[in-house]
């Protein structure tokens, strides 16, 4: 496994990998709406140069934001590489806040963030109701046959 930025991957190789994930680049989140190929981000590739990790993160007013993770082998330590390599760029950049979002239905997120020092800072009621106005892809249905309709913001104070 190799731990290399996003800008090292062709564009084409990206697109394919969001494409296969979230249906498109384009995330959209109570902050805001984002395109991934245009942030910043780390990827781990496999010994054939296929990506089994990708993470974007955006720096902004003295707090760096997570806007996606997504790791295609569970239990290897990809997505805690990934994060722990925003929470490094975040300190180097005098962030005070870490933060990530993500939907009522993710229990595995959930569980994932809160194990590596996150905490639930905001429930924002109704905000995929509202995101899929702007992306339509957003199915009604999560995991565990759960509506999908909120978001639940997680964050990690940066000493």
């Amino acid at each position: 496994m190799r731990l290399c930025t996003i800008e090292e991957i062709p564009k084409d190789q990206l697109a394919a990998f969001w494409t296969s994930w979230w249906g498109s680049s384009k995330m959209v989140v109570s902050s805001g709406v984002y395109d991934c190929a245009d942030l910043a981000g780390f990827a781990v590739l496999d010994d054939d140069a296929e990506i089994i990790g990708l993470i974007t993160y955006d720096l902004r007013d003295g707090e760096c934001e997570i806007i996606s993770l997504n790791s295609t082998k569970e239990g290897k330590g990809i997505g805690t590489t990934l994060v722990s390599e925003v929470e490094r760029v975040a300190r180097e950049n005098g962030c005070k806040l870490l933060r990530v979002t993500t939907t009522n239905d993710n229990f595995l997120a959930l569980r994932f963030y809160q194990k590596r020092g996150f905490v639930l800072h905001r429930l924002i009621c109704g905000a995929v109701d509202k995101a899929r106005k702007i992306k339509p892809e957003i199915p009604l249905i999560g995991n565990d046959g759960i509506p999908i309709r909120d978001e639940i913001e997680l964050a990690k104070i940066l000493d």
